[in-house]
């Protein structure tokens, strides 16, 4: 049986923007990296555990910002309005992440957006403070950019479209922020830094971070089912 229809996008948007990727949150496919220590289906309730914080700590009124939660894969609609129903979603468009974050930026700022910011799923610390502090930063830069420790980004903000900082890049490596770095002062774009925050996609990340992530957890028994297969 089908499922309630992908929450509308509504009134076209007149102050700022986030947008959220986002993973359907099916077996086997999300935080793969981590299930050679948890188990799929452990990992597969952390990636659960962990947007759900996510998106509660980013939780902001329209009058902050507008969130649309962009999903993945395209078929997905049902299980993120079911998943999360008060959300406004939308699916990711394009063959690779570059393409798809381009045209996720593409279509908030053809709706409206005046300063627009992206982020995904996998740094349950980050805040709505992070997301105002650059937005707010675009007044005198032209992006802003949050460093994961790992040499990606958890947050990108900009002003306006810009397609060339997707292109030609090694998604996924530890090169990723220093390629869009380099293409934004090939561009001539003055960045904006955030504080670098650490993101949790392998064994050696929940290790690492699991005290700071332990007291974030609602659910005790996934906590335990987590510190069980850590002490492992």
């Amino acid at each position: 049986m089908a499922g309630p229809a992908p929450a509308p996008l509504g009134a076209p948007v007149t102050h700022d923007a986030l947008i959220v990727f986002i993973k359907a949150p099916r077996t086997g496919t999300v935080k793969t990296r981590l299930a050679s220590a948890l188990g799929v289906d452990l990992a597969t309730e952390l990636y659960r555990a962990l947007a759900e914080i996510e998106i509660r700590n980013t939780d902001a009124p329209r009058a902050v910002y507008r969130r649309v939660l962009y999903y993945a894969p395209a078929d997905a609609g049902a299980e993120l309005a079911a998943w999360l129903p008060l959300e406004a979603t939308a699916a990711q468009r394009g063959a690779d992440l570059g393409q798809r974050m381009a045209a996720a930026f593409d279509e908030t700022f053809a709706r409206g957006a005046r300063r627009a910011a992206i982020i995904g799923t996998d740094v349950p610390w980050l805040t709505r403070g992070h997301v105002t502090r650059a937005l707010g930063s675009l007044a005198d830069h032209d992006l802003a950019v949050g460093p994961a420790r790992d040499g990606g980004y958890y947050l990108l903000a900009l002003d306006r479209p810009r397609p060339e900082l997707f292109e030609a890049v090694a998604w996924s490596t530890g090169s990723v922020l220093a390629t869009t770095l380099e293409r934004a002062a090939g561009l001539g774009l003055r960045v904006h830094r955030l504080e670098p925050l650490p993101d949790l996609d392998t064994p050696d990340d929940l290790e690492r971070e699991w005290p700071r992530l332990k007291p974030l957890l609602a659910d005790a028994a996934l906590a335990a089912r987590l510190a069980q297969a850590l002490s492992r």
